[in-house]
Order: C-alpha cells, then structure tokens, then sequence
C-alpha cells in the first residue's frame, strides 16, 4: 500500500486551550505553556517525532497536531472546567492562584487546597475527539 505524503492530515482528535479573556498578554502565553505541557506527559500520542535540520542537528519532539487556543469570560471556563470533568477528558488546570507561587510543588498544593466546584480557573487544556472538545467549549471563541 503506497501512501500520498502530499495529502492533507485530518485528526480525530483536538488538542485546545481555553483563556479567561481578562488576563495580561504575558499571563495568556504563561498559562498555555503551562497547561500544554501537561498533555505530552500523560497523552504520549499527541507527541510527534524530533525534529532535525538539513545538518543532522537534532530538536526535541512538539506536537503533531496544531493546538487550537480559545477565549471566554470567567463563567465559560467555568462551565468548560465541568464539561471536560464530566467527559473525563484528559486536562490542565490552571487557576488565578497560580500566579502567586513560584513553582510546581506551590502549584500542585494551591490547586489541592481549593474544592473542584471553588477553583477560579483562568486557563483550561483539553484533548479528546473533535466533538467532545467543541461540547466543551461551547461559549467560547477563537483567540484573537
């Protein structure tokens, strides 16, 4: 079986990253990075293969597919946050509490310290089938 390389790539699945749309410039590309970096660990698939120049110098692995970032008010994360729950789908939390810690034991204790129905979620990462995600993300729109 031959394959077209020149093909375009169709993907079941979507990688997204939901922001509260009150945050600073610098806080929105923090918090993507921090919640992205979450879903290569414990969703090995969505990672590719390294990367190489035309020298042979190698690069670390990205993603395979794009990741699509989102924005909505403080209420839309917070009905997403229940929706990517109630899907059990796999996520990153990020919450407004994190902006006050300096590193990820602090992180991991301010988010276990508040109850899931308390957390003031400002970024949210979901993976899973292009239907699921979009369900949970209803209310939001594109990053500008």
């Amino acid at each position: 079986m031959t394959t077209d390389d020149s093909a375009p790539v169709r993907f079941d699945n979507k990688i997204a990253v939901l922001l509260r749309e009150d945050l600073e410039p610098w806080q929105r590309l923090n918090v993507t990075a921090f919640l992205v970096s979450g879903l290569g660990t414990e969703v090995p698939e969505v990672i590719g293969e390294p990367y190489a120049d035309a020298d042979g110098t190698p690069y670390l692995p990205m993603f395979r597919q794009p990741v699509l970032v989102f924005e909505g008010t403080k209420e839309t994360l917070t009905a997403a946050h229940g929706r990517a729950l109630s899907r059990a789908l796999p996520r990153a939390v990020f919450t407004s509490d994190l902006f006050t810690t300096g590193n990820d034991r602090d992180n991991r204790a301010a988010v276990r310290a508040v109850a899931k129905d308390q957390l003031d979620v400002v970024g949210l990462a979901v993976y899973g089938p292009r239907n699921a995600v979009d369900k949970v993300l209803k209310g939001a729109r594109m990053h500008p």
